[in-house]
């Protein structure tokens, strides 16, 4: 399931729990897509904490829309992941210096606003 949380407009900010399914993937898609119409760049928050998943589904199409977005790397230009997962924050300390045009941080439950105003920190015309 995806919930959409409050935050500035040139943010996407999600809270996905529970396994994730093909259906929650074209809303998150449709939630992007709709948020890089109206922005040059955007910052996006995933709250992870509660997600138990995903379909097989719901992989593939993360997959291939993250393929399709590899020239615009740099319109996503931070991303915050929140989760508990000591190997989640792994795979993100991992992710943030070879992924180009784009500073990944992990944070803990306790520190969602932080990691909400730290996503949408960038200057959005750069």
């Amino acid at each position: 399931m995806i919930e959409m949380l409050g935050a500035p407009d040139h943010v996407v900010a999600v809270r996905l729990s529970g396994r994730l399914t093909g259906g929650d993937m074209d809303e998150l898609t449709a939630a992007i897509e709709a948020k890089l119409a109206r922005h040059p760049r955007i910052g996006i928050v995933a709250d992870l904490a509660d997600m138990a998943g995903l379909s097989l589904e719901a992989l593939a199409k993360d997959i291939r829309y993250n393929i399709s977005k590899l020239g615009d790397w740099k319109r996503f230009p931070r991303e915050a992941v929140i989760t508990e997962s000591s190997w989640v924050r792994a795979a993100m300390s991992a992710l943030d210096p070879v992924v180009p045009h784009v500073e990944v941080r992990s944070f803990a439950p306790a520190d969602r606003a932080a990691a909400l105003t730290w996503a949408g920190a960038f200057d959005e015309r750069a």
